[in-house]
């Protein structure tokens, strides 16, 4: 009888594990997802070259992602998009971790042309 009881109870618990495993999996996506984006706004404020501060953020990023760098007249905003995780595509969850940043570009502020909210 407790083999009977294991042989149904196994495929649940193979299940739960596989859906708790590919939750943390895109728990960690979405994490690299914001470092990468913050990072590479950081660069491109600082006035690295767009290519380098795209570059850093794909080394960064989960493989696969893609990064979208745009530069404004006072700030740098960086998206950065992973591949959706595999782990819960067949249970017909469509997880796409993403993260963006913006950041003041420092020659803006420097020439004092970025706003000044909230400065005297």
């Amino acid at each position: 009888m407790a083999t009977v009881e294991l042989a149904v109870a196994m495929p649940s618990v193979v299940l739960v594990l596989g859906l708790s495993l590919a939750a943390l999996s895109a728990g960690a996506d979405q994490v690299r997802c914001v470092d990468a984006a913050r990072a590479a706004a950081r660069l491109a404020a600082r006035g690295e070259l767009p290519g380098q501060a795209v570059t850093a953020a794909e080394r960064l990023a989960p493989s696969g992602s893609e990064v979208h760098l745009t530069t404004g007249p006072t700030d740098v905003t960086v998206v950065v998009t992973a591949p959706p995780v595999v782990g819960l595509r067949w249970v017909g969850l469509s997880v796409r971790p993403s993260a963006d940043a913006v950041a003041a570009r420092e020659d803006a502020i420097a020439s004092g042309s970025a706003p000044s909210e909230g400065l005297p």
